[in-house]
């Protein structure tokens, strides 16, 4: 196989090991790609992917093709890569990605265009750059494409940005949106995942530190819980008057971005916007400030905003850009900006992404099936998918939960028994 792009093929025999220890946290996915294997549901379907390239996303790859699919997969950040991963997929099961660690903007969308020349039926989207690309460039490739998936908040929001427009040209599953994928996924994952790529950048302590989170989603939900945890002093600010009140309810500080840069030791954007952290914030932040984003892109934090403060930029260490300001003080930016849980670690748990990667295999199976009847707009998971993959993730863990009687059934449906 020459179609592919990756950094080493020499890397190969490490990924497969990586491959092979996360696989051991996803029984899940593991059973669906069983079923896969028997029953082919996905038999001669093209399948472009443009996720994270990591261990947990190459069992995803190697169970859409144990079910039949033509799949190719590329990177959808470019420091997020794990490139002996990458190696893995191309040299031990003959899957053509596209990635490679630090990649810059050019080869990343390169890269793109090399997905789009699969000529993708379905597409699997983390943050909508596929569908994007293929409705502003690609056009052609429409009357083919039955429909899509998209696994993250910031890309739903694009894809009914679009729908709402009447732009979109086929149905997507909002992968994103199901209990098992954002209420786990994005609590738990993203709270642990990244706590884990400030510390590793840093090697910082947390305890006692003025901790900000800007956004209070299930995403800074489970940020700010980590934080807590770890003994910082957590502050949230948000635009949405109910979260930042269920904030406060649980416990956290809550004001406005520009007070929490007067005060903040560390802060994290987790918010799926642009400038959420703008140049006037950077104005008044502390020396030594520490700055990342767990969102999906890095306009979240303004950068060249920050860049016309400054006389001077140098690498602190790997993943650790510091700036120095005109009046000496210095602001450190993680990860150039981009995810942090991806840029200087691994991403979420495998048992985490277990949930969302069964999903995204179930949802593509789903679309398949219907996508005849399906109109063009963004779809929610059906129930049954969710709760079959909790269902199987309990049983997986040894865990059994009460089932209703027919007499419970039936008092549950009726209007007639009250006190």
């Amino acid at each position: 196989m020459s179609d592919f792009d990756i950094k080493n093929q020499s890397l190969a025999e490490g990924g497969r090991r990586r491959i092979e220890w996360a696989n051991r946290e996803m029984p899940v996915l593991s059973q669906i790609k069983e079923r896969f294997e028997k029953e082919k549901p996905l038999k001669g379907i093209r399948m472009s992917a443009c996720l994270h390239v990591t261990a947990e996303t190459a069992n995803l790859m190697k169970t859409l093709q144990a079910g039949g699919a033509d799949v190719v997969l590329v990177a959808s950040n470019p420091l997020s890569t794990q490139d002996d991963v990458a190696a893995s997929l191309v040299i031990n099961e003959e899957i053509p990605v596209h990635a490679i660690k630090g990649e810059d903007n050019a080869t990343y969308y390169k890269h793109i265009e090399s997905a789009l020349a699969h000529k993708p039926q379905i597409t699997m989207d983390d943050g909508a750059d596929l569908v994007s690309t293929i409705h502003k460039n690609h056009r052609d490739l429409l009357p083919e494409i039955l429909g899509g998936t998209e696994e993250t908040t910031t890309g739903v929001i694009r894809l009914r940005a679009m729908a709402a427009d009447n732009a979109l040209m086929f149905p997507v599953m909002a992968v994103n949106d199901a209990m098992t994928k954002h209420f786990f996924d994005n609590r738990y994952g993203t709270g642990q995942s990244t706590l884990d790529g400030i510390i590793r950048a840093t090697n910082i302590l947390l305890a006692g530190k003025v901790f900000v989170v800007a956004g209070y989603g299930w995403c800074g939900r489970g940020l700010a819980q980590k934080a807590r945890g770890m003994g910082a002093n957590v502050v949230v600010t948000e635009v949405d008057t109910l979260k930042a009140l269920e904030a406060v309810m649980d416990g956290f500080r809550v004001m406005p971005m520009i007070e929490a840069a007067k005060i903040g030791d560390i802060f994290c954007t987790v918010t799926g916007d642009i400038n959420v952290i703008d140049t006037h914030h950077f104005e008044v932040m502390k020396d030594g400030a520490i700055v990342a984003n767990s969102g999906h892109f890095n306009c979240e934090l303004n950068i060249p905003g920050l860049e016309s403060l400054s006389v001077n930029k140098y690498l602190v260490r790997p993943f650790v850009d510091g700036y120095e300001l005109k009046d000496g003080r210095r602001i450190h930016i993680l990860g150039e900006g981009r995810l942090i849980n991806l840029a200087s670690a691994e991403g979420h748990p495998a048992s985490v992404m277990d949930m969302s990667f069964a999903n995204q295999a179930l949802a593509a199976e789903y679309m398949i099936k219907n996508h005849a009847k399906m109109e063009n707009k963004v779809y929610s998971v059906p129930e049954e998918i969710d709760r079959e993959i909790a269902r199987i993730k309990l049983s997986a863990m040894g865990i059994d939960v009460d089932v209703l009687t027919e007499e419970q059934v039936n008092y549950l449906n009726s209007w007639e028994e009250g006190t």
